[in-house]
C-alpha cells in the first residue's frame, strides 16, 4: 500500500495580492506620511487663521495710543504693554453696567431655558404621556414655520414686556432642537431602570432629579453651553425691544463702539483728551465679549460628542 503525500502547501490558502486584493474605502486604508504632514500643515493653517485674528485683538487693546498711531491702526506686535482701556471701562459707566446686565441675562436666561427644555424633553421621552404625539409634531412644526418679526414684536409689545429684561429672555427662551436633542438621549436611558425606581415608590421629579439628570450630564452641559452663549452673543432682541440706551448688554455697547456711533459714558473725555484710543477701546470691549465664551468651551468640549450624536441619533 503506497501512501499518497500531500504536496507542501496544497491546502495553504492563496496569497493574496495587491493587484487581486478586494477594494476598501479610503478612510479604511492606513494614511500615508505625506498624508499626515498634509494634515498636519492644514490644521496648522485654520488655526492660523483663527488664532492671529484674535492675537491682533488682544494686543492692539493692550496697547498705547502712542503704539497705535505708529502702527497706523491695528497691532501685530506688543508694545508699551498697558491696561488703561480695560480699567476705564471696568471702573464704572456704561460699559460696565452693560457687562452685569448680560451676565445676569445669561444667567437667568440659560436657568430658565434648561428647565422647561428638559421638563418638556422628559415628558416628550414618555411615550405614553397625554397628547405625546401631537405636542411633538406641534413643536417640531415651529422649527419650519414661523409667525415672523412683526408679530412677534406685536405680541411683546401686547404683554407689555418692551423696555423690560424680560424682553430679551422669553422671546428666545426655548429651542426645539435643543428639546429633541434631550429628548433623544433620555429615550437611551435603560426603561428598567426608571421601572425599578417607580416600584421603589419614586415619582416623576425624583426620577428626573435623581436617575435621568446625572445619567445625562454630557448632554446637559453641551445643551446649556449652547443656551449661555446664545444669550451672551444675543443682541437683536435688545436692539428691537429695548428703548433705554442703560438698559443695554454688553453686545450692543460693543456693536456702537465699532460703528463708533457713540462713546461710552465716562470714556469720551479720556479718549478726546488723547489719554485713550478709541480703537483700543473697541478691542478691549470685544475681548470682554470673547473671555467667557473661550473659558467657558474647553470645559464643554470634551462631553460634545457623547452629548449631541448621543442625543440625536436615539429616538
Amino acid at each position: 500500500m503506497t501512501a499518497v503525500l500531500d504536496e507542501p502547501g496544497a491546502h495553504a490558502a492563496p496569497k493574496t495580492r495587491w493587484w487581486t486584493a478586494p477594494p476598501r474605502p479610503a478612510w479604511e486604508e492606513q494614511p500615508t506620511r505625506a498624508g499626515l504632514a498634509g494634515k498636519g500643515i492644514a490644521l496648522g493653517f485654520a488655526c492660523l487663521a483663527i488664532l492671529f485674528p484674535l492675537w491682533i485683538v488682544v494686543v492692539t487693546s493692550l496697547s498705547s495710543r502712542r503704539t497705535i498711531d505708529r502702527a497706523g491702526g491695528l497691532v501685530m506686535v506688543p508694545e508699551d504693554i498697558t491696561f488703561v482701556a480695560y480699567r476705564e471701562l471696568l471702573g464704572g459707566g456704561q460699559v460696565t453696567r452693560a457687562a452685569i446686565i448680560s451676565v445676569v441675562v445669561t444667567l437667568v436666561g440659560t436657568l430658565f431655558s434648561m428647565t422647561v427644555s428638559v421638563l418638556c424633553a422628559y415628558g416628550l421621552s414618555r411615550s405614553g404621556t397625554l397628547g405625546h404625539r401631537w405636542i411633538l409634531m406641534t413643536l417640531m412644526a415651529t422649527m419650519f414655520f414661523s409667525a415672523g418679526l412683526i408679530p412677534t414684536y406685536l405680541l411683546v409689545q401686547t404683554l407689555g414686556l418692551t423696555d423690560t429684561y424680560l424682553a430679551l429672555i422669553l422671546p428666545s427662551a426655548v429651542s426645539v432642537f435643543n428639546i429633541l436633542v434631550l429628548r433623544g438621549f433620555f429615550m437611551g436611558i435603560s426603561p428598567e431602570l426608571i421601572d425599578s425606581a417607580r416600584i421603589d415608590g419614586a415619582g416623576e421629579l425624583r426620577i428626573l432629579w435623581q436617575i435621568v439628570m446625572p445619567l445625562s450630564r454630557a448632554v446637559l452641559a453641551v445643551i446649556t453651553l449652547f443656551y449661555a452663549v446664545g444669550y451672551w452673543s444675543a443682541w437683536f432682541n435688545a436692539s428691537l425691544y429695548l428703548n433705554d440706551q442703560d438698559m443695554m448688554p454688553l453686545q450692543n455697547v460693543m456693536i456702537q463702539l465699532v460703528q463708533k456711533q457713540e462713546a461710552p459714558v465716562g470714556l469720551g473725555q479720556a479718549i478726546k483728551t488723547g489719554e485713550l484710543s478709541g480703537l483700543a477701546v473697541q478691542m478691549a470691549v470685544m475681548v470682554m465679549a470673547l473671555l467667557p465664551v473661550a473659558v467657558l468651551s474647553p470645559f464643554v468640549q470634551k462631553h460634545f460628542r457623547k452629548g449631541m450624536l448621543t442625543g440625536a441619533v436615539k429616538g
